[in-house]
């Protein structure tokens, strides 16, 4: 699939048509928003107005959301053919974040060899998280890589894995003797389409560079094959990007998030 019809494919997936278990999906002859419930983040999605509408449909948006009183952002791609939609949100108290992601796509076809039959780290383990209990080992690393608390996994991820066949959360555990200890964390999401999109891949300082983020890498891939998706799909960011292009991931497009700061 080449690339043209390759985002055409990826609007349609992951930004028209994905249905989130935690938001309400409205479309209107304008845009498709999310509206989650409080203090959840509500988003734009999608814009379908063209150029001239931009101005009274960025209205009309803030006079839907500000009486929500939540946060609320408007999502950019670089693909998008609106080039005045950025200064527009500007010019209507919207903030540009200063990370934008790079959306980097493997098709699992072509995923390389050493991808599709690792070599796991001696002295490790990836398994499963199956259960709400066991997400106490994905904040903890969480918790060790950030610094800071890391507690809304048990809502949110805990959610999400009651639902059959939407999420599978992973955890790489190094072995010392008999003490197993949680050294790195990944998850994948399995929304309808054809793009399993992957998240966090992030590893406790003292564990990196022993192969434990390419292991979590292959078993999700591995996962996303077996069950028939085409594309794994990541956003990245500066740090992660380049790694995810060593691992064959190709570049899609970039997003940014504007978010509303007005009074």
């Amino acid at each position: 699939m080449n690339k043209k019809n390759l985002l055409v494919r990826y609007d349609k997936d992951l930004r028209m048509r994905i249905m989130y278990p935690e938001a309400r999906r409205e479309i209107t002859g304008d845009v498709v928003r999310f509206i989650r419930t409080a203090p959840g983040m509500n988003f734009v999605s999608f814009t379908f107005a063209n150029e001239n509408q931009l101005h009274d449909v960025i209205h009309q948006e803030m006079d839907y959301f500000i009486p929500l009183n939540q946060p609320f952002t408007w999502k950019v791609y670089d693909h998008d053919l609106l080039p005045s939609l950025k200064h527009e949100l500007r010019t209507h108290d919207f903030v540009e974040d200063n990370d934008p992601a790079d959306v980097m796509v493997l098709d699992l076809d072509r995923a390389p060899a050493h991808l599709l039959y690792p070599v796991h780290p001696t002295n490790s383990s990836i398994r499963r998280i199956t259960t709400p209990d066991g997400l106490k080992d994905v904040i903890h690393v969480l918790n060790s890589v950030y610094g800071n608390d890391n507690s809304w996994v048990n809502n949110r991820l805990g959610m999400h894995m009651k639902i059959p066949g939407y999420l599978s959360v992973y955890v790489a555990y190094v072995h010392a003797g008999n003490v197993r200890q949680p050294a790195a964390v990944a998850w994948t999401y399995f929304p309808m389409g054809h793009f399993a999109t992957l998240f966090a891949g992030s590893t406790i300082a003292q564990y990196r560079k022993q192969g434990l983020y390419t292991s979590l890498l292959a078993t999700r891939l591995k996962e996303i094959r077996e069950r028939g998706y085409p594309f794994a799909a990541v956003e990245a960011g500066p740090m992660s990007g380049p790694i995810v292009a060593k691992h064959g991931f190709q570049h899609l497009t970039t997003v940014w998030d504007y978010e509303w700061k007005g009074n």
